[in-house]
């Protein structure tokens, strides 16, 4: 019995080791007999029978084939053609706007551009009818009243004030109207220029305000109109340039709303009353440097010299066009409102307001108290 078992023990092993050798040989390749001797190859040999991998592999290998020594220059076989931003070449222009020519045979003219010019140094455009429904030929017979004489021993009492008027404020919008007339531009500051330029005005210089140094029309005008600038415009079709000069301003006609006046105020004993009379007008232009906006006076116009000028121009009236004044009258009639900011009284410095007061609320009150000393001294005078 025990014989038995031990047999069958066996061959069950023997049966499991038959197994495994089968499948085992299944997956395993047959072995290849190698010769006895090799030759080792060169390694250009084994490099060039190597086969590449992939296709950008296939075409670098292409690309040395042709031209070892440079392998990453491309040499085209046609000229370059289009247009590019970053090609430095003759015909290279500005992305999307093609190649432009010239003929140089073509005559080259010159034109002048005024439409920037805002009202600086654009002529006025003369209606060429009547604008109004009636005649106004009153305006050319305009002419101003003669001031009184005031004689020097009369002058009981004087003392000279510089005021500012400032155009933001409601009642003295009127310098700042951007109409047009047959006379150009309203805005006050472009009256002065007219003035300047077509009557025979001196502007003096801002130096001082003792009217000491003249200027000429081009000095004034070269404040305002700025430095020329050509641009050169070719026709497409001829390939003629045509070269366009314009005067671009320094600074728009609405930053010039402040105006200084100095004026002299005078008791006359013999008329028993106290006289304002304008002396001189400033106009103020506002300019940033170094990225800050700063007041800077233009030139003086002598005021007794202007009156005439201003007889000629209309004051815009939101109210009654046709009853309308001339700046002469509303410089006359004091209808304009105005601060003090420097005067002759108590000031041996001579030195304005914010020279020593630095807060300008308190400025304005201390040229309200100067307003009421001069209202004052002429009240005093009267005996009730």
């Amino acid at each position: 019995m025990k014989k038995i078992v031990y047999s069958g023990l066996l061959m069950t092993a023997a049966l499991v080791v038959a197994i495994g050798a089968m499948a085992q040989s299944k997956y395993k390749k047959p072995a290849t007999a190698k010769p006895a001797t090799t030759t080792a190859k060169p390694a250009a040999t084994k490099t060039a029978a190597k086969k590449p991998t992939s296709k950008y592999a296939a075409a670098k290998t292409k690309i040395n084939q042709v031209n070892p020594a440079a392998d990453t220059t491309i040499t085209p076989t046609e000229p370059v053609t289009g247009t590019s931003r970053y090609r430095t070449t003759n015909n290279n222009t500005a992305l999307g706007t093609g190649t432009t020519t010239t003929n140089p045979s073509a005559p080259v003219t010159f034109s002048f551009d005024t439409t920037v010019q805002g009202g600086f140094d654009a002529k006025p455009e003369v209606s060429l009818r009547n604008n109004y429904a009636m005649l106004r030929t009153q305006v050319r017979d305009r002419k101003p009243l003669e001031y009184e004489d005031l004689r020097e021993d009369d002058a009981v009492f004087s003392h000279f004030i510089w005021r500012e008027i400032d155009a933001r404020e409601k009642i003295n919008q009127s310098f700042m109207y951007p109409g047009k007339d047959d006379n150009g531009d309203q805005r006050f500051f472009s009256l002065l220029l007219s003035a300047i330029k077509n009557d025979s005005v001196t502007a003096f210089s801002a130096d001082n305000d003792r009217f000491t140094t003249p200027l000429t029309t081009s000095q004034v005008m070269s404040m305002v109109s700025g430095a020329l600038d050509t641009v050169d415009v070719v026709d497409p079709a001829t390939g003629a340039v045509e070269k366009v000069i314009t005067k671009k301003p320094k600074f728009s006609p609405d930053s010039v709303y402040t105006f200084r006046i100095k004026e002299q105020i005078i008791f006359d004993k013999e008329s028993s009353r106290m006289f304002t009379r304008i002396l001189g007008i400033a106009p103020i232009a506002k300019q940033v440097v170094a990225g800050k906006s700063l007041p800077r006076v233009l030139f003086w116009v002598y005021y007794p010299d202007i009156r005439a000028s201003l007889t000629k121009f209309d004051v815009y009236n939101p109210k009654n066009i046709a009853a309308r004044m001339t700046w002469e009258e509303l410089f006359e009639s004091r209808f304009f409102s105005s601060y003090i900011i420097k005067s002759t009284i108590n000031n041996p410095g001579d030195k304005s307001l914010s020279a020593f007061i630095k807060d300008p609320l308190f400025r304005l009150l201390e040229g309200e108290n100067i307003k009421a000393k001069i209202m004052n001294y002429e009240q005093d005078l009267w005996a009730y």
